[in-house]
């Protein structure tokens, strides 16, 4: 292994830069790090802000026995060559923020990330969190030029977590034993499917009765208002970390692991030039292979009405621009 000239740190061979160091990018940074998975550059436009919080999870390595180094930045050329770039980076919706003020806010912060990763990295994989993800998904995909394969954004895979851990809670087993699909943009159109929804391999729809499966249903789309909800003054962020990360290590390892990602659609699910969350292949390219489910007639319907809602905060981007 080289060593970094700057820390002193042995280097290894895979490079993610995370930009936003707020809670959702600094968690994904202590996740990746944690786990052995990569270095890892940390960048936010707050000064001493990504530094001090790279040197104190550096300061925590010897205790959770890694060497990944870690280093946070105010600039992109740390962050050259990277193999993935997880963007956090936005500001949260605040009172009195319109739909269009958060859209042009954030779509401004994305389209200037972007054009420095472009710059840096240009062979990057781009996992986007930053919210609203559906549209800014489509400003990084305009804005890079990448293909759709490496732009990819994090939804799914949190939604169908809150699906898991809510089924576990409800039938009191373990959250390995449940695998859940959530279909769909990320908010209060997602598509839950508790058809394609299991419990050590028995369908959901045979193990809880309609109703309470709706329930469930229900607490998934609004997840993430209920952690707001409760925090009162912000959001959720152990959980969005946990699912970006996932996307990452499967992209890292070559896993080709299936995992529910908003992904740009060009007549998949009968869905044009949209990012919409489904299925997919992960692995070292990014998106290898789209997994067409064989939806009924009222799952594609819903599916259909999330688009739409995709669509409609698409086609704000271009009356804002």
């Amino acid at each position: 292994m080289k060593r970094h000239q700057t820390c002193g740190r042995c280097i290894m061979d895979k490079k993610v830069t995370v930009i936003g160091a707020g809670n959702v990018g600094a968690t994904v940074a202590q996740r990746l790090v944690e786990k052995s998975l990569c270095d890892v550059i940390l960048i936010d436009v707050l000064e001493g802000v990504p530094q001090g919080k790279a040197l104190d999870l550096a300061e925590a390595a010897p205790i959770e026995k890694h060497d990944s180094m870690i280093m946070g930045a105010n600039s992109y050329e740390e962050s050259a060559g990277s193999d993935i770039v997880i963007i956090t980076a936005g500001v949260p919706r605040k009172p009195g923020m319109s739909r269009d003020d958060l859209l042009t806010i954030n779509s401004r912060i994305m389209k200037s990330v972007v054009q420095e990763v472009v710059r840096y990295s240009p062979a990057a994989i781009l996992i986007i969190v930053s919210n609203p993800l559906d549209a800014m998904c489509h400003v990084a995909h305009e804005v890079s030029g990448f293909p759709r394969s490496r732009v990819i954004g994090m939804a799914g895979v949190l939604d169908a977590a809150r699906f898991r851990a809510f089924i576990a809670m409800a039938l009191q087993v373990s959250v390995e034993n449940i695998h859940a699909t959530v279909l769909g943009g990320h908010g209060d159109t997602m598509v839950p499917l508790p058809r394609y929804s299991t419990v050590a391999g028995v369908p959901l729809t045979e193990v809880l009765s309609p109703e309470r499966i709706e329930v469930l249903v229900d607490r998934t789309r609004n997840g993430g208002a209920e952690i707001v909800g409760l925090l009162k003054t912000g959001s959720a962020f152990y959980a969005p970390a946990a699912a970006a990360v996932e996307m990452a290590e499967a992209i890292l390892k070559d896993r080709k692991k299936i995992l529910p990602c908003a992904v740009y659609l060009q007549g998949e699910y009968d869905i044009q030039d949209l990012f919409v969350g489904v299925p997919v292949k992960l692995g070292k390219g990014g998106v290898e292979d789209i997994i067409q489910l064989h939806l009924t007639e009222d799952e594609m319907s819903a599916l259909k009405k999330s688009a739409q809602s995709v669509g409609e905060l698409v086609n704000a981007l271009k009356r804002l621009a």
